[in-house]
């Protein structure tokens, strides 16, 4: 075997002793995606006071407490809603409980009921 035939087999073993084998890659890969949606799908529902209600723009003003999802303290902001129809079940001084996400940079809300 000459000098560059050995270079390159030398290459080839040190790879295939040091990548991780496409399936154990995938695994991992799909055990990070369970993790996230699983995160999504269960976000915790915050607590708060409807202030405002702006049908035509699509938006409400909450006085709430931590966004732990969004690692923010208890103030009083102006989110969107995910799904307009989400306004008609909601007025002023109404007690909710809500999970407010990050979409396309803007904070919206994607889950909004009445408190209990």
């Amino acid at each position: 075997m000459n000098y560059l035939n050995s270079m390159i087999a030398t290459a080839a073993l040190l790879c295939a002793v040091t990548l991780p084998s496409a399936a154990t890659a995938h695994e991992g890969h799909d055990d990070k995606h369970a993790v996230a949606a699983a995160s999504a799908t269960t976000a915790e529902l915050s607590e708060g006071e409807v202030k405002k209600v702006d049908k035509p723009a699509g938006k409400i003003t909450i006085k709430h407490g931590p966004l732990r999802n969004l690692d923010m303290p208890g103030m009083t902001m102006v989110f969107k809603v995910k799904n307009p129809a989400m306004l008609d079940t909601v007025k002023v001084g109404d007690k909710i409980n809500f999970v407010a996400e990050k979409v396309n940079g803007s904070l919206t809300l994607t889950q909004l009921e009445p408190s209990k």
